[in-house]
């Protein structure tokens, strides 16, 4: 039996005359939207950067596809398999993936609250009753059984449920930009690990060549002495010279596995998982000759930490609207429509029928001030977050200008120490053949190797410097993130 079959005319046409102020309330929805509209701030920057671009860089556009790409341009082929690696597997990366599907669940949950709600509802009474009336003593049972359904919406005619989902957007976006910092953060961490492999790896073996020549020194004292050409201060100097190198053996060493085992798990592996790889003694990666790198204006589209805390300005702004939105009056549609009976086995009639529908109005009068303190929280809340933003900002062009000067001054570092081991080089050979021929002592042999393995110790570590700050840079600029996470879907 279909349920219009249970009403007469009449009844019909009441209930579609009290439905007929529907519509006014579907108009005044979405006329008001309380709170402040977003508007994104604007920042004034400088045109150019303080520092003075040298060592390579240079003034003009970055290529898009050198900054989202950054690690090619070091031409090291197990540097690019490790990045890939890392993306697929890192942990990080994975809970901010996470936390991206936990906001666009948010949004849904704020999302359902611009709809109608229907519930339904079912009951099953039992009761007995005695009438003793003296002589007479009776037992009276009944049962009585409902069903229905139950309405209600939320007419959002302030726009505290937009101001609500405005808000939930702008987290997600916020979640967003969080993923690919997180990005930009794991592929300069992957790459410096790397680079300190490197490092380990060329300073053990320059320990190590200098350790067979400092052998060959102290065979040397031991063989003048012996012959009563030398005493046996010199071979005490050679041989302390000697393990003093051999000391430094174990901590490289510990460097090294260290390296190997972080980038392991950089990678979202076990420690030990790269070894094979990567133990191999290899040279420094490549650096480009010449880089250009923009203008300060361009850190603001692609950090994504900028971007983010712009984001999460965003959202804060719509929560003040929400809080607003609690000032004023709140319209509600409900209705229910059921049956109740007292033998399920009964038809429903239009007699067992019922039915209510009608607006409903709640507005809070007094809350001793509460909603309006809950505004100013949230107030407060914006300008702290609109302070962060600009913090951010600034943060994010710190780290460009000192990446500028770190790169550009290091390789001027670079520079002088490779003079300085190439004469360390000549006056090693040089002190070895006169304290040979008799012409000087023990001591200057001992000052130049130490010299020597002081100096070209330093330069394998600086040219690792210089190869890490352009790493450096180019996470400061905000590079990578472009070319392998797509937008996410919204």
């Amino acid at each position: 039996m279909k349920i219009m079959s249970l009403f007469n005319k009449s009844v019909f046409i009441r209930y579609l005359s009290r439905l007929s102020w529907i519509p006014l309330f579907l108009i005044m929805t979405g006329c008001v939207t309380v709170g402040p509209d977003y508007i994104r701030p604007d920042t004034s920057l400088s045109a150019t950067w303080h520092s003075e671009l040298k060592g390579g860089l240079i003034p003009g556009e970055m290529n898009p596809k050198t900054l989202a790409e950054w690690w090619s341009t070091l031409n090291d082929p197990e540097l690019s398999s490790l990045i890939d690696r890392a993306v697929s597997g890192n942990l990080d990366l994975k809970k901010a993936r996470a936390r991206i599907r936990e906001a666009r669940a948010r949004r849904g949950i704020a999302n359902a609250g611009l709809f109608p709600t229907l519930d339904a509802t079912g009951s099953a009474t039992w009761t007995e009753s005695s009438n003793d009336t003296g002589a007479n003593r009776t037992n009276e049972t009944r049962d009585l059984y409902t069903a229905g359904f139950d309405a209600g919406w939320e007419i959002d005619i302030f726009g505290g449920v937009r101001r609500s989902v405005e808000a939930a957007e702008a987290d997600i976006e916020a979640g967003q930009e969080d993923l690919r910092d997180v990005l930009v953060s794991l592929l300069a961490e992957v790459a410096l690990n790397y680079i300190d492999l490197r490092t380990f790896q060329t300073r053990l073996a320059i320990a190590e060549v200098n350790l067979e020549a400092q052998k060959e020194t102290y065979q040397l004292t031991v063989w003048r002495n012996h012959a009563g050409l030398s005493d046996d201060l010199a071979v005490q100097q050679a041989r302390y010279n000697l393990e003093n190198t051999r000391a430094q053996l174990p901590t490289l060493r510990t460097g090294k596995e260290e390296a190997l085992n972080r980038i392991a798990v950089l990678l979202g592996e076990q420690p030990g998982n790269v070894h094979s790889l990567l133990d191999q003694q290899m040279s420094m990666p490549e650096i480009p000759l010449k880089l250009a790198i923009g203008i300060p204006a361009d850190v603001l589209r692609n950090r994504p930490d900028v971007r983010g805390a712009e984001r999460e300005l965003a959202a804060q702004s719509a929560r003040i609207g929400v809080a607003t939105a609690d000032l004023y009056p709140k319209l509600t549609l409900g209705g229910s429509i059921g049956f109740e009976t007292l033998n399920m086995n009964n038809s429903p009639t239009s007699q067992t029928w019922s039915s209510n529908i009608g607006p409903g109005i709640t507005w809070a009068i007094f809350r001793a001030g509460a909603i309006r303190q809950n505004i100013e929280v949230q107030t407060a809340l914006h300008e702290q977050i609109l302070i962060a933003y600009e913090a951010a900002i600034l943060s994010a062009l710190e780290d460009v200008e000192n990446a500028l000067v770190a790169y550009a001054e290091e390789q001027n570092r670079r520079d002088s120490l490779q003079e300085a081991a190439e004469a360390a080089q000549r006056a090693a050979e040089l002190a070895k053949l006169n304290y040979k021929s008799g012409l000087t002592d023990f001591n200057n042999v001992l000052d130049a190797q130490r010299s020597l393995l002081s100096f070209q110790d330093q330069l394998a570590q600086s040219n690792a410097t210089v190869t890490s700050n352009l790493i450096r840079l180019y996470k400061a600029l905000g590079g990578g993130w472009k070319s392998l996470y797509p937008d996410e879907e919204k």
